[in-house]
């Protein structure tokens, strides 16, 4: 008979006809595969430890991807700290602009190590080398100084960024500063105190709103109360002999998803172990370079931030009084958050800015600009290490950080959009996708969730008990702890944590583990993969599913429980009242309070604002005109701006910080009477018919930058040609110089 062309099927390869152990052939090709993984396995986990050890022993560990060099030494300063200003080296082929901003990575110093800013090629500092920014990066040791607080890391970043400005003279726009994580409130306060020093900030997964979120997600927010508040935190600092041992903060956030730390990411090494040694040793350097902070510190941090709330109440004061009112901060604040997010939910990312404005016209009026996006899925480490986001998000802030630094004061948000054939001028858009920042309004941040007045009351009750507790112990339990616990002891105990004992036991300090490196060894010289088909691996499969939905109900079910708990503990009339939070109260009990102050200053600068619209030239009734016509899309697109760019570089290359002046200027002329300012339009200016062509023209393709004229666009540029006395627009008349004039301001007077 001929024989079957029909190719064979994987399970075929297993019959009698083909295999010398017939049915037995499966199990015995996955026993010999499941061996070797198994050896495999547990020799990269003598390798990462051997990594481990060798990573904590240098001066200063670090994960960074690139080459760096030391500015400044924190240890050196008036007050001394453990953090350093260091510049990144670009790689060869990488082409840096003097003219363009630099950008300072601040690295979290939430129990890991720095570094995770510049983990790989595509990282924050990746993007931003990408876009021509030349890039700084600050890290820490991993043992603090004597004595040092969170506010003085604040002053030591403050002298970091006097001096990226002294060595950038040249730069257009002060630095721009990203913070990751716990480094984004850190900046946050130092840009309130200090705001003159600040280009635009970028906080990436940065909690500001503590006790925000919603019911039956992201418990973690419940953990002070449920613990009783922040004693613990006390008790873990004396036990370290005044020093807190960040693999406590690690281990907390590895207990938001047993699933992953128990199952997932072992297995997933197991199950992948001739592909993936390379790319999980590679996040275990960084994973596993735990640090300490000072018991002032993680004290401040638990206290003022996690259980208190303070920092967007307004609440926190510096050492020498002085309130940090975030709304201080003068520069653009991009806030990047995820829904994925376990750690950071949106609602902590951005509910301090329900906290300290009742509207968009407040915001205005204290000269603010938040733009903020929120990925639909990523997790909180992906904000920071995915490769996806940082050629995306990251990639469009850096290409695009001089159009978030113009922008005129209010809330938006920025869209991203694939770049496609259908693209209208995709030559004016860096990168593989176009950035639109949309006008919102709070209302907008309010539809992601938050606490009503019964929840605020059970978090503000929360806080007091952790205030009752706190003194509690200091009085009766902390004596005694200091006075058992000594240095070596402290050192010892350590060691014995947990998280590091794990990297202890697995390396080749332990004589168990001597043979599993030649064994590996041999492994991988007959290393026989299982295939795809054998029904052992689908079992496998199977049993890791099962596995993970186990423990995902387990997680659930505790997170359910331990949120009916604070919520009724806390919830009870009862308790509240005991700690002084009134049963009844109604009013948010964190809102920032309103300074009679600024209400005053604000009528000036109204006044000298209305005083001054009917001043200006040519200039001045372009970008009036240009803000005015484009009022009607309510966003602004990378597109458009960078055709006032290009068109700024052809008629004189006006510098970004006038441009931008004269921006916020008009804008708020045109918020405070528009009819005013558009009848002021025609006397700036000149009769020359030729001029007021080519003023009209500017406006023209600055605003067709996006692509093609909607109804309403056409009815505005139509009245802008009014105003400018043009007819019948023609092509390119004589330039236009677009240069400061003598008589012209170059700072914005408005807010």
């Amino acid at each position: 008979m001929p024989s079957d062309p029909r190719p064979s099927s994987p399970a075929s390869s297993f019959t009698t006809s083909t295999l010398p152990l017939g049915m037995f052939a499966p199990a015995m090709e996955y026993m010999v595969d499941a061996a070797q993984r198994s050896v495999l396995f547990w020799d990269v986990m003598r390798r990462r430890s051997d990594q481990y050890r060798e990573h904590i022993a240098k001066t200063a560990p670090h994960v960074l991807d690139y080459d760096v060099e030391l500015v400044v030494d924190g240890r050196n300063l008036a007050r001394p700290v453990n953090y350093c200003l260091a510049r990144v080296i670009p790689p060869p082929g990488i082409e840096l602009d003097p003219g363009r901003r630099p950008f300072i990575i601040v690295d979290p110093r939430a129990g890991h190590g720095p570094g995770i800013g510049g983990f790989k090629a595509d990282s924050e500092i990746g993007v931003a080398f990408k876009a021509g920014h030349p890039c700084y990066f600050v890290g820490f040791l991993p043992d603090p100084m004597p004595g040092q607080t969170i506010e003085d890391v604040a002053r030591a970043e403050a002298v970091f960024l006097q001096k990226v400005i002294a060595l950038h003279p040249e730069a257009d726009g002060k630095p721009c500063l990203v913070g990751n994580c716990q480094a984004g409130w850190a900046i946050m306060m130092l840009a309130a105190m200090r705001p003159e020093l600040f280009g635009p900030i970028i906080i990436a997964g940065s909690p500001l709103s503590y006790w925000a979120g919603v019911h039956g997600k992201n418990p973690m927010r419940y953990s002070g109360g449920l613990l009783g508040g922040s004693w613990l935190t006390a008790f873990a600092s004396d036990l370290g002999h005044g020093k807190f041992d960040g693999a406590w903060l690690v281990q907390n956030f590895e207990n938001q998803n047993p699933a992953n730390t128990l199952w997932t990411k072992p297995y997933n090494l197991y199950s992948k172990i001739d592909t993936e040694a390379p790319r999980y040793l590679g996040f275990e350097r960084w994973w596993g370079g735990h640090v300490n902070l000072n018991a002032e510190e993680i004290q401040f941090i638990v206290d003022e931030l996690f259980v208190g709330n303070n920092l967007a109440a307004g609440k926190i004061q510096t050492s020498d009084g002085a309130a940090i009112d975030l709304r201080n901060i003068r520069s653009p604040i991009v806030v990047f958050c995820s829904k994925g997010d376990n750690i950071t939910p949106p609602q902590q990312a951005l509910d301090w800015i329900l906290d300290l404005y009742d509207d968009v016209d407040e915001m205005r009026s204290y000269g603010q600009t938040i733009v903020y996006t929120v990925h639909e899925s990523v997790g909180h480490l992906g904000i920071f290490v995915s490769g996806g986001v940082a050629r995306k998000e990251h990639g469009e802030f850096s290409s695009n950080i001089d159009l978030i630094d113009t922008l005129p004061p209010g809330l938006y948000e920025a869209v991203f959009e694939t770049k496609t054939e259908d693209t209208i001028n995709p030559d004016l858009a860096a990168g593989d996708w176009v950035m639109r920042c949309e006008a919102r309004t709070l209302d907008d941040i309010r539809a992601f969730g938050g606490n009503d007045a019964a929840d605020e009351r059970r978090f503000a009750t929360a806080a007091r008990v952790s205030e009752t507790n706190l003194a509690l112990y200091r009085t009766f339990a902390q004596p005694m702890v200091r006075a058992l616990v000594n240095s070596p002891m402290a050192e010892w105990m350590q060691q014995l944590h947990p998280l590091r004992l794990q990297y202890e036991l697995f390396s080749n300090a332990n004589p168990m583990m001597a043979p599993v490196a030649a064994l590996a060894e041999q492994a991988r010289k007959t290393r026989k993969s299982v295939s795809a088909g054998n029904p052992f691996v689908a079992l496998q499969e199977n049993v890791s599913r099962q596995i993970v939905a186990t423990l995902d109900a387990w997680r659930e079910a505790s997170e359910t429980l331990a949120e009916r708990t604070f919520l009724a503990v806390y919830g009870l009339p009862a308790v509240q009242a005991a700690v002084g939070v009134n049963p009844a109260a109604t009013r948010p009990l964190r809102k920032a309070a309103k300074s009679p102050l600024h209400g005053e200053l604000l009528q000036s600068k109204i006044a000298d604002l209305k005083s001054r619209i009917p001043l200006g030239g040519v200039r001045e009734a372009v970008i009036r005109a240009l803000i005015y016509a484009g009022m009607g899309r309510a966003s602004v697109d990378e597109r458009g701006f960078e055709t006032v760019r290009r068109l700024r570089g052809a008629h004189g290359d006006m510098p970004l910080s006038i441009f931008k002046a004269l921006v916020r200027e008009q804008f708020n002329m045109l918020l405070l009477d528009q009819n005013a300012a558009l009848a002021a339009i025609p006397s700036m200016l000149p009769p020359d018919a030729q001029i007021r062509v080519a003023a009209f023209e500017l406006v023209k393709q600055a605003l067709g930058g996006r692509g093609e004229f909607s109804a309403e666009d056409r009815q505005r540029m139509n009245e802008v040609a009014q105003l400018f006395g043009v007819d019948a627009p023609s092509g390119a008349a004589r330039n236009l110089a677009l240069v400061p004039s003598a008589d012209t301001p170059v700072q914005a007077k408005a807010s």
